[in-house]
């Protein structure tokens, strides 16, 4: 079982909603952690990325569980605030949207020239495979194509 801030006891049949919202509480602290403090870091770094329990983490730092699951609570807290302050990671889903969108477009395109014209049917999957190299290097990897 594991405490969340909302005082939800989370157990196996409910597993789902717990990765639903640690996966949530990532993608703010990915973008936003710079702007928590060193201990705060820490703390949400081993519980979320090293899945270390409350006590573990108690152990390790000299403090209480009850300080450790305040400093989550407060960390998730500050995340959510600043997001609704900032909104840079719903600005980078909207790009990404967008992007997206683009990149099916130009799929799309891409199959309909080579069916049209075989005879550039090579040129056209050398594009293609510039265009999977480029989301590759850019972390933007899909698997359409």
């Amino acid at each position: 079982m594991r405490k969340f801030s909302s005082g939800v006891i989370v157990t196996d049949e409910n597993a789902e909603i717990v990765s639903v919202k640690d996966a949530a509480f990532m993608r703010l602290w990915d973008l936003y952690s710079p702007l928590l403090t060193a201990h705060q870091r820490e703390i949400t770094d081993l519980y979320f990325n090293y899945d270390l329990s409350l006590g573990e983490i108690a152990e390790q730092k000299g403090v209480s569980r009850q300080s450790v699951s305040d400093c989550l609570v407060k960390c998730r807290k500050q995340l959510e605030d600043y997001e609704e302050k900032l909104g840079f990671l719903t600005a980078f889903d909207e790009v990404n949207g967008a992007f997206s969108l683009y990149m099916t477009r130009v799929e799309r395109w891409l199959k309909k020239q080579k069916e049209a014209h075989p005879e550039i049917q090579a040129e056209i999957e050398a594009l293609e495979n510039r265009l999977k190299e480029d989301e590759k290097e850019q972390g933007t990897e899909r698997t359409v194509f």
